[in-house]
């Protein structure tokens, strides 16, 4: 039964170093290819709007005596719009997007450094404030360069975190492989 077990166990973790290796390789060829990653990337966020505006729809219809039925059939709508408005205009969508990620950023910095400097009686405030300014020039970066960054930015940025959680699931998986090795001896 322990066997088993430890079978189970590798097996696992040989399917979590492949999930690394595969979320590697996309995470590179995001990074190589922007264009193609971000043109991906505003696709897959249009059919996301458009489904959850169908499904906002259906809810809106199915539960129309609890009140809001209006709100949630404007909604729905708006969210479909919106999904098809950036699936018909992957440029406008684009560009859109592009601005819309470096406000956030922007936000998400200054509210970052708020946070840190609120947290610096803690010993490990900096790291705090070292992802608030991080943050806040990533949002410069592309506030600054938009519109001329839009059509790699996305794509880079995706392409990254693919390659960073694959890195982490590869070493994670690593290590397991040898704690489970190190026990088995």
């Amino acid at each position: 039964m322990t066997t088993d077990v430890s079978g189970d166990i590798k097996k696992n973790i040989n399917g979590s170093l492949l999930s690394g290796v595969i979320l590697i390789v996309l995470g590179i060829v995001a990074i190589a290819i922007p264009a193609v990653s971000t043109i991906f990337a505003e696709t897959w966020i249009a059919l996301i709007l458009a489904s959850a505006g169908v499904t906002k729809i259906i809810y809106g219809f199915q539960n129309r005596n609890n009140g809001g039925f209006i709100w949630q059939i404007l909604l729905g709508a708006l969210y479909i719009a919106t999904g098809i408005m950036l699936f018909t205009n992957p440029w406008t969508g684009i560009i859109t997007l592009t601005l819309l990620l470096g406000s956030f950023l922007l936000t998400e910095g200054v509210f970052e450094l708020i946070l840190a400097f609120r947290l610096r009686p803690q010993s490990n405030w900096t790291w705090v404030l070292g992802d608030g300014i991080i943050t806040l020039l990533l949002g410069a970066l592309i506030w600054f360069n938009w519109p001329s960054n839009a059509p790699w930015i996305i794509g880079t940025l995706l392409g990254a975190s693919i390659l960073s959680t694959g890195v982490s699931r590869l070493m994670l998986s690593w290590n397991a492989r040898a704690a489970l090795e190190s026990q088995a001896s």
